[in-house]
């Protein structure tokens, strides 16, 4: 859940994410690995690898992929080492980036996004440098149709959440780190379906791109870094104006 921005919602009118099926399977079965490993195969007892199923239900991943992943990472099969890493730097334009990557081989993971970098004419910058511009939260969407907002604002207040706004036809729950697991249970508790939930980074600033060019640019270097097989999440502190946002639409 790299990002809810405009730039965002027109990728995915532009189909990117249904041609990206399999990639988005993978990504899902390496987070569904980790979850398992860390907390069990048991989704009563795991609230992480619970959410994941149902998120992988909801782009359709087939029952016998998410079956296998839980299994590599509870040790019954074998594939499911695998090591976090973190690398970030600034994009064109100043723009913050911070690329998160699941990967079974560090240095084969590093020298594909600092190529992609490179690429790009972006800088990679020491840990921590890009980093503290971001806070981790925990989001939360759900679909506006699955409950109304009132209902959803008791409970999730009442569990502890941060906030709840409306964005593209979805709430979104913002949560603090270790409130997450809380808030996401109690959700669940209440039959309420969540579309996508993770821990992930929100920018302080938001920087606001308004030349097409740029934006162009930075969304091909954004694109690139998630075509990585290594890479989970990209996050930045840019989003594009409206008027950019209609260009892009219209192209």
């Amino acid at each position: 859940m790299s990002g809810h921005s405009k730039w965002a919602n027109i990728k995915h009118k532009k189909g990117k994410a249904d041609a990206a099926r399999g990639k988005i399977f993978s990504k899902i079965a390496k987070e569904i690995m980790v979850a398992a490993s860390q907390g069990g195969g048991n989704v009563d007892d795991n609230i992480t690898l619970r959410a994941l199923i149902q998120k992988a239900k909801g782009v359709s991943m087939p029952k016998d992929n998410i079956d296998r992943a839980i299994k590599k990472g509870t040790g019954e099969l074998e594939g499911g080492q695998l090591e976090e890493g973190s690398y970030e730097g600034y994009a064109a334009g100043g723009i913050a980036v911070v690329v998160k990557v699941l990967t079974d081989n560090k240095n084969r993971s590093i020298a594909e996004v600092r190529h992609a970098f490179t690429k790009a004419n972006a800088s990679m910058a020491d840990q921590g440098a890009v980093s503290r511009m971001f806070q981790r939260k925990g989001q939360i969407l759900i679909d506006a149709d699955k409950t109304d907002e009132e209902t959803l604002m008791d409970l999730v207040l009442e569990a502890g959440a941060e906030d709840l706004k409306t964005e593209h036809d979805q709430f979104e729950v913002t949560t603090g780190p270790h409130d997450f697991d809380v808030v996401s249970e109690a959700i669940t508790t209440a039959g309420i379906d969540m579309a996508d939930s993770a821990i992930t980074l929100i920018p302080d600033l938001v920087v606001e791109v308004t030349d097409l060019d740029q934006a162009k640019s930075i969304m091909r270097f954004v694109d690139a870094l998630e075509e990585l097989d290594d890479v989970q999440d990209v996050y930045t502190n840019f989003d594009i104006s409206d008027e950019i946002a209609a260009q892009l639409e219209a192209e």
